[in-house]
């Protein structure tokens, strides 16, 4: 029995070796790379692409460049971060949350728009009964008034948000139909924009432009306010204005009607419990709230509307805060689903009204 025994490597075969492997082993880092790379899109993500047939089978678009477009779409870790769930340990704080919004910077910055912008704020309460001070609240809470209308591309925002919305959120199903959703108004809008697809950005949300509208609120609510024949939110001033007033104005804006009334609250048990249940949406008579432990002064008492005992809760030692909330107030927390939102707006909007100089 013959043993066969093989050659010894030269030096420079070793070499040559060990060269072929590390070629390898970047072929596949690239090729690995490149995989994830392509995972981040949505080219090869079934319901992205079914969802795209189906929006240009509606819309009478070429599906191929329908699916072209959503397929170039890149999921963003860093949006499915920021609409997930709050860790448990959180708390609410109405405190910070005011200190956040209703501050100098803000508030100068508001005294100048409202100035530059005086005559197009006075028009559109003219027009639909909104008020100055909750434009400027509004717009001043959402971007700064301008300053930071966001970064993210807004194809990648709703994208993401539509097919891979977190599933560890209690609501996961209905946003994600939400934001599909958005997507189609979005795809209408650009569409009809000489903008293009990938050039838009706003928020980690999807909102757009100087007042932070949804692409569907853009579609139905965005109004030419300044005469030029163009909704532009993204740079007119005037247009941010009359589509904000309009917007609370298609929600049920009550002229005169005060946002809220200050309430001591002496219920407790049972009686709080029922007062807090309906939430934010006005469902007492003053008379019952007011008999219920929500004490109320003279102005709440003869308010001809429903009220809602709204709580904002505060960290640490302090007490939470209770206001008494009318059909406006509700109408504010339709721009944002926020009880803390919609007072921040009317304290911001309040505190740079004081600032302004008294006019004829």
């Amino acid at each position: 029995m013959t043993t066969t025994v093989a050659p010894i490597p030269t030096a420079d075969a070793s070499v040559s070796l060990r060269r072929s492997l590390a070629v390898a082993a970047s072929l596949v880092l690239l090729a690995t790379h490149a995989l994830a790379a392509r995972s981040d899109r949505y080219r090869d993500h079934a319901p992205a692409m079914a969802f795209a047939q189906q929006w240009a089978t509606d819309n009478q678009q070429p599906v191929d460049e329908i699916q072209a477009v959503v397929g170039k779409a890149k999921r963003l870790k860093r949006v499915i971060k920021l609409v997930s769930p709050a860790p448990k340990t959180f708390q609410k704080d109405w405190f910070s949350y005011r200190q956040r919004f209703v501050e100098p910077i803000r508030i100068k910055a508001g005294q100048r728009f409202w100035a530059r912008n005086r005559a197009t704020l006075k028009l559109a309460e003219a027009q639909f009964g909104v008020p100055a001070w909750l434009v400027v609240g509004v717009i001043g809470v959402e971007t700064l008034y301008g300053r930071y209308a966001g970064k993210v591309p807004t194809l990648d925002a709703l994208a993401t948000l539509a097919f891979d919305f977190p599933e560890s959120h209690p609501r996961a199903a209905a946003r994600s139909a939400f934001f599909r959703d958005e997507l189609g108004h979005f795809l209408t809008l650009s569409r009809s924009s000489s903008t293009p697809i990938e050039a838009w950005r706003g928020s980690y949300a999807g909102a757009l432009g100087i007042p932070q509208f949804m692409p569907s609120s853009w579609k139905k609510y965005a109004i030419d306010f300044d005469g030029d024949g163009i909704v532009d939110l993204k740079n007119s001033e005037a247009d941010a204005i009359g589509s904000v007033a309009n917007y609370f104005a298609e929600f049920g804006w009550q002229r005169d009607m005060p946002t809220h009334f200050p309430v001591t609250l002496k219920a407790k048990g049972r009686p709080l419990k029922q007062l807090l249940e309906p939430d934010i949406i006005p469902s007492f008579q003053p008379s019952e709230m007011h008999a219920l432990g929500g004490q109320l002064g003279g102005k709440a008492k003869q308010h001809p509307g429903l009220l809602a005992l709204v709580k904002l809760e505060n960290a640490g030692k302090r007490r939470d805060t209770f206001i008494a909330g009318t059909q406006n107030f509700y109408v504010i927390t339709r721009y944002n689903w926020s009880s803390y939102y919609a007072l921040a707006v009317i304290k911001l909007g309040e505190a740079v009204q004081r600032k302004m100089p008294k006019t004829p």
